[in-house]
């Protein structure tokens, strides 16, 4: 929960670097959020089956959308790749592949063009 609200406290922050540890525990706890919107969505009838979003899990994935990019692009400066290589995105599948290999990789050691290594830093 810490790295959830560690990334929300850095709502616009797109400079620096976040460990893979604030990353996928900031993707966990969205997945896990998404899931309960969605029954409750489900349950109280305001999920579109057409597109599968309801009215809670559409206000909140519009709630989290820059705290996501934000992280992302910290994430890639981690492993010292510019943000700009978010837009590889935009390669079908290929671009979505290549962006978790670079999420999943290690931190750079030691210090890079875009900060000190954040594994020094305990949540």
């Amino acid at each position: 929960m810490n790295w959830y609200l560690a990334v929300l406290k850095k709502y616009l922050v797109f400079n620096g670097r976040a460990r893979r540890a604030e990353y996928w525990y900031f993707v966990l706890f969205n997945m896990i959020v998404g899931v309960a919107l969605a029954v409750i969505d489900w349950a109280t009838g305001t999920l579109d089956p057409e597109t599968g979003v309801g009215l809670l899990g559409g206000l909140y994935s519009l709630a989290v959308l820059l705290p996501s990019l934000a992280v992302a692009v910290r994430r890639l400066h981690d492993t010292d790749r510019s943000g700009w290589w978010m837009f590889i995105l935009l390669i079908p599948v290929i671009g979505a592949i290549a962006l978790l290999i670079f999420f999943v990789q290690d931190s750079t050691a030691g210090k890079n063009e875009y900060g000190d290594n954040p594994k020094g830093v305990v949540m």
